[in-house]
Parts: structure tokens; sequence; C-alpha cells
């Protein structure tokens, strides 16, 4: 991904207040259906995704991305959101957000990566997967051939696993992560052999930071709307 097309990207969990449950439930689907309109407004492009019941602490997440191509952009996009979240925080909540930023890989040449995801692509793939990720120390400390060995063997095994995407965005000084790395896919097992294959690779040895991991659906607010809002 080269400098001229560097993006802002944000992945926001919601989870449903305790009150928004006690709404009847054509009120709790208005309460949702305003919040999703609220967030599509906020980014380029938003996609929303289903987590309950992968996991309990969330129930849906939005995958946010905006053009980083200014100074003030990303100060524009977090006011344009909070501004936009404050009205519903009566019956939501964001335990979770995974702030990033595109840039290109030290690892792979510009244009190599047939596996990137297109954040502005309309095409979305059934499931996509987010973790936060950190380096160790010793990892940073290693010369930049080592390090381009051991990524060599992790990115030769990804390739075997053409039909599973990959979007790296760079966390370091915007929060605690110093990645955030994303998958999409249609088949979610396939996945899960993946990351196990990758469990073996010598640059694993290395990993500080890999949780947690968010599993997400692929849905659109109506459906979102169907599963949470209406209790039917």
């Amino acid at each position: 991904m080269s400098e001229q097309t560097r993006v802002l990207v944000a992945y926001v969990t919601f989870h449903c207040k305790d009150g928004y449950w006690k709404l009847e439930p054509r009120a709790r689907a208005d309460a949702l259906r305003s919040l999703c309109e609220s967030v599509e407004k906020s980014g380029k492009r938003v996609s929303m995704y289903q987590i309950f019941p992968a996991r309990c602490e969330y129930d849906f997440f939005a995958w946010l991305t905006i053009d980083c191509d200014t100074c003030e952009s990303p100060d524009q996009f977090f006011g344009t959101f909070a501004r936009a979240f404050t009205r519903h925080r009566i019956h939501f909540e964001c335990p979770l957000t995974l702030v990033g930023i595109t840039k290109p890989s030290m690892y792979v040449r510009p244009h190599e990566n047939p596996q990137e995801i297109k954040p502005f692509d309309d095409d979305r793939k059934p499931y996509f997967v987010i973790y936060p990720f950190a380096k160790t120390c010793d990892w940073y400390l290693k010369s930049k051939e080592d390090r381009q060995q051991m990524m060599a063997g992790h990115i030769r095994l990804g390739k075997t696993y053409p039909a599973i995407k990959q979007l790296l965005l760079y966390s370091f000084g915007i929060q605690d992560q110093e990645f955030i790395v994303a998958y999409e896919m249609d088949d979610l097992p396939m996945f899960s052999d993946l990351v196990q294959d990758l469990r073996s690779t010598e640059a694993r040895a290395y990993t500080l930071l890999d949780t947690p991991i968010i599993a997400g659906m692929l849905r659109t607010p109506e459906q979102l709307v169907d599963i949470f809002g209406s209790g039917d």
C-alpha cells in the first residue's frame, strides 16, 4: 500500500446496555436502527458485523474507514464519531475501539500482495476477524535481515491460503498495541487452520500480544436490527 493511499481505520465494538433490553421490541429496533444510521455517517466506508455469541462482552462492531490525507483527518474523524455516538450512550457502550493507519510493509514489496484487503472496496466477505498485535522488545533488537528472514516464512505460509485476505494497520503511539491485524474470508474453519499453522513459525516466538480475537459476521443494519432489536 503506497503512501498516497494511507487510510485511517477504526474498529468500534458495541455492547447493548441492560436498559436497552428492557425496552419494548419496537423501541429496541428504533434505537438500534438510529445508532447504525449515526455510525454509517461517521466514515467514508462503513461495514457492520455481528459478534455475539462468538464473544459475550461485545454484541457487534463497526469497521469504519476514512482517507488519512491531511494532519486534520484523524481529529475530524474522532470528533465526528464522538458527536454521532453521544446521543446513543443511554442504550449502548463501546467496550473496545481499535484504531490504526495503513502504511507500506517493510517486508513485502509494493503491489506484491494480492491478498491485501482494499479498505474501500464494496465487495466484503462474510467473515472478518480482527485482533490487536504487538511484538516483543527482542524482536526490535534483531537486525532487519533477521526479521526479514523470519517474516518470509510467515508470508510464505500465508500464501498457501490465497482465499484469505489480510489488512495490517499500524497503531504505534496511538493505542497500546503496535498493530491491528484483520483477516477476511468465506471459510471460517479454513482461517482457523491458517492460525494454527502460523503458531509454528519462527516469528511466533516474538509475539507479545494477539488478543482479544474478535470474529465478526457481516450484517446489514437491518439484519442487526432483526437479531438484536426485534426480539422475534
